[in-house]
């Protein structure tokens, strides 16, 4: 008897009946025997990951921007949270991923969070509301922090603050809900977006492009006043190792349970990941002749970003050509501002907009049947490998969709936003001078900034420097020939 039932498969305790919106009575119920422990722990885990990332994008734009504003940018994306995370609650996720949601957006349902607790999310019946919640709660937030990096050096924080509130409620939050619920156009057409090509990447880098245009070009832009140099590589790992240890829960968790599909995520994010690192870095040699470290960083960053929507789809051979191509992608994309002539300071089109299409349409390739199968439950076509040719048409579809509505929306947001008295987008020239840490934040990301103005201040005018009049050591720096500029002759973004 007792062979025979270690012999049957795994089931829950209880099957859910569905008699509540919240899942039962916890009075009177166990509300946890419809779920899997290790699938929570799991899903708990992931959650975590995915915040990591978070400060993980502050601490990257931080060290590719000039010292000056090198706290702001940290500012935004920790504040991005904070927002965001509200935001969520108050109407983000009812508007995303109600279970009574129309074909682009949610209805009230879940205001509040009000009835979110135990019953089978929309995501997956493996796990709760509530938890599912709070899961793609943290990846409406690195949404925002992707996006809201466009600001760097010379935009105002409040407006940002404005805008990211605004910007995820009518634009990621719509093309969250068509996307991922069921009831949603892409889904219903029989779109594949695993854990966000077009909800999070390509809207964010559309979104940076917007501001960017709508911001205008920073003080010295094309001049060698303004030099691209990041002022902190380390800074720049260590921001990077935090997005490449969180993405493990971005993109293995989106298989919403602890199962082989996860597996085969987290096999294809970490492939992914380093031959996109390795390509960007040939792609700056064949140049330079240096191995760039930032080159390296952006180029796991792009392969992070390529690979994100067929991470559930594709099998692990597939995940080289995301990272080969993906990285030449962006790399090149990196000139497209020029073409523009929109100063996108930190590279977030190039990387987040262009890696995500490209994602979107190699997943249109090399989905596979097999592969989503693994957590036992999910049925697709497949792509080309599978002889479903019309994928590639559903994925194009999806990107190019969402692209065009998040920057088009974005442009708008901003124009009236700037209108309104006090919400001004962008901060003087002569507090751009000065920083956006000193004008903005009033607090520095180094002790020693304030110790140089003191000595040149000291030199040249042999008085006591005060903070209004005074160049910043970025500024006295800019004065200098600028370097040779690299192969993609800015910074590139995560």
């Amino acid at each position: 008897m007792s062979d025979s039932l270690d012999s049957l498969p795994y089931v829950p305790l209880e099957v859910y009946n569905g008699t509540s919106m919240t899942g039962g009575d916890s009075l009177t119920e166990n509300l946890n025997l419809y779920y899997n422990a290790g699938d929570i722990a799991w899903m708990i885990t992931s959650t975590a990951l995915v915040l990591l990332m978070i400060p993980g994008v502050g601490f990257f734009y931080s060290g590719l921007a000039r010292r000056k504003s090198a706290l702001s940018l940290i500012w935004l994306s920790i504040a991005a949270t904070g927002l965001i995370s509200f935001q969520w609650f108050f109407w983000g996720y009812t508007l995303a991923f109600s279970h009574t949601a129309g074909k682009f957006l949610g209805d009230m349902e879940n205001f509040g969070f009000r009835n979110v607790l135990g019953a089978p999310s929309v995501g997956s019946s493996k796990i709760p509301d509530l938890l599912f919640a709070v899961y793609q709660g943290m990846f409406a937030a690195i949404t925002v922090a992707l996006a809201i990096g466009a600001a760097a050096e010379r935009g105002r924080l409040a407006p940002a603050m404005v805008f990211s509130f605004v910007w995820s409620t009518v634009v990621y939050d719509p093309i969250a809900c068509w996307t991922w619920n069921g009831a949603g156009w892409v889904f219903k057409m029989g779109g594949l977006d695993f854990a966000g090509g077009t909800p999070v990447h390509i809207s964010s880098g559309a979104a940076a492009l917007a501001y960017s245009l709508m911001l205008g070009k920073r003080r010295g832009h094309g001049t060698h006043e303004l030099n691209y140099r990041p002022h902190n590589v380390t800074q720049i790992v260590i921001g990077t190792v935090f997005l490449w240890v969180g993405w493990f829960g971005f993109n293995a968790g989106s298989a919403l349970s602890a199962n082989l599909r996860a597996v085969m995520a987290a096999v294809v994010t970490n492939l992914a990941a380093s031959v996109g690192g390795l390509t960007w870095c040939i792609l700056d040699y064949r140049l330079e002749r240096k191995w760039s470290t930032v080159g390296f960083c952006s180029g796991v960053i792009a392969g992070l970003v390529a690979i994100t929507p067929g991470s559930g789809f594709v099998p692990a051979w597939a995940s080289v050509i995301f990272g080969v191509v993906g990285a030449i992608a962006c790399n090149y994309g990196t000139k497209l501002k020029f073409l523009l002539h929109i100063d996108d300071a930190l590279d977030i089109f190039a990387i987040h907009g262009i890696g995500g299409l490209v994602g979107d349409l190699l997943t249109g390739l090399f989905a596979a049947d097999y592969i989503a199968a693994l957590d036992g439950s999910s049925v697709i076509d497949g792509g080309w490998i599978n002889h479903h040719y019309i994928q590639l048409a559903y994925q194009l579809c999806d990107g190019v969709t969402g692209m065009a509505y998040s920057f088009v929306l974005s442009c708008i947001i901003l124009f009236v936003i700037n209108l309104i008295p006090g919400l001004h987008l962008r901060a003087s020239e002569q507090e751009e001078i000065m920083g956006m840490d000193e004008i903005e934040v009033g607090e520095f990301a180094y002790d020693y900034v304030e110790v140089a103005r003191d000595v040149v201040h000291g030199v040249e005018h042999a008085t006591v420097p005060t903070h209004k009049d005074t160049p910043s050591s970025d500024d006295i720096r800019e004065e200098k020939p600028a370097e040779p500029a690299s192969t993609t002759a800015a910074p590139t973004s995560p």
